[in-house]
């Protein structure tokens, strides 16, 4: 284990946040979170309330981020707006959060000399890839800026150009990680795993015998996803061993069709499906898989193959089916 250190973890109620949060104070380090917990929740992190310092704020809020920043070693930035209902509705709050939170971001550790930066980015900074597995060095791209969708990925893209371009003369040490689709307990409902047992158990209810599955596409849309803790022992391996400005791909790169992730969830319940494809999100992707050769030399092993993961994010989304928001479960599954 590394030395001691004292992070803060913007956006640390979220998913990944807290699972980064929760891994940080396991290793001996000190962390204080900033989130106003619009979409992450305290109570991820309520056992862990007298281990951490919890400062309940904007990311926009340039005070409070500056406060939140003075002191610590290193700034892990994960403060944004996910989930595709508010890609369509809201773009302009995604661009917004993702811009002056970084703003904020960089300017609390430029006053407080806080020279150690990582920034969570995406998978959809490179939206379509060219190549697949595909490397740090594709292109990036935003293939129609008419599209709200794509003010996720604006907003990332952005986020590591500002970061990288700062860290050029005021951080000792800029990092970029892109996630690509993790996936875990309490991840959230927006997202094609836990709708998918949403959909399982109210066919259930419906129908005996093979159940008719509705998706998005044909089912040969394909990803590659990668279990929470894996994810989190990837972000540990840039924290401690990432290079000055370099960019991560932290993923596996065992690659599922969402065909497989939908008779593997319906395997989970006992049960046979018969998928009925439907019309492919505008903007959506058919394959994405990352090579992960630049982060698996520094150390990064992914252990958790996805039929070894799925049926734990399963059981979750199983036992808390009652908590389940109502407006969306008869959704068609979002594009993952």
């Amino acid at each position: 284990m590394s030395a001691a250190r004292s992070y803060l973890v913007t956006g640390g109620t979220g998913f990944l946040g807290s699972a980064l949060v929760r891994r940080l104070l396991t290793d001996g380090h000190r962390v204080r979170v900033i989130d106003n917990d619009w979409r992450g929740r305290a109570s991820r992190l309520a056992d862990l309330a007298d281990a951490c310092e919890m400062v309940e704020a904007d990311v926009r809020d340039t005070d409070a981020v500056a406060r939140a920043v003075r002191g610590v070693d290193c700034v892990c930035h994960l403060a944004f707006i996910n989930g595709t209902r508010h890609f369509y509705q809201q773009p302009e709050l995604v661009l917004d959060v993702a811009v002056r939170g970084m703003l904020a971001v960089l300017d609390g550790c430029r006053t407080h000399d806080v020279r150690d930066l990582l920034v969570m980015s995406s998978s959809e900074v490179y939206q379509t890839p060219p190549v697949i597995p595909t490397d740090e060095s594709v292109p990036l791209s935003i293939p129609d800026p008419l599209n709200p969708r794509y003010s996720y990925a604006g907003g990332k893209l952005i986020s590591e150009l500002m970061a990288l371009n700062y860290g050029r003369r005021n951080f000792e040490r800029v990092t970029v990680v892109r996630p690509h689709n993790v996936y875990g307990p309490d991840m959230g409902w927006e997202h094609v795993i836990p709708q998918f047992v949403v959909r399982m158990r109210e066919l259930m209810d419906r129908y005996q015998g093979l159940l008719p599955f509705p998706i998005q596409g044909t089912g040969d849309e394909t990803r590659a996803f990668v279990f929470v803790d894996d994810f989190i022992d990837g972000v540990l391996c840039v924290l401690e061993r990432g290079l000055h400005r370099g960019i991560y791909h932290v993923g596996t790169e065992e690659e599922v069709s969402i065909r497989t992730v939908a008779d593997t969830t319906a395997a989970f319940f006992g049960r046979a499906i018969e998928i009925v494809p439907g019309t492919p999100a505008p903007g959506g992707t058919a394959r994405r898989c990352p090579d992960i050769s630049r982060v698996r030399g520094l150390g990064y092993a992914p252990r958790v193959r996805f039929t070894e993961g799925l049926p734990v994010v399963a059981r979750w989304y199983d036992e808390h089916f009652s908590e389940r928001p109502i407006s969306d479960a008869g959704d068609t599954c979002p594009s993952p």
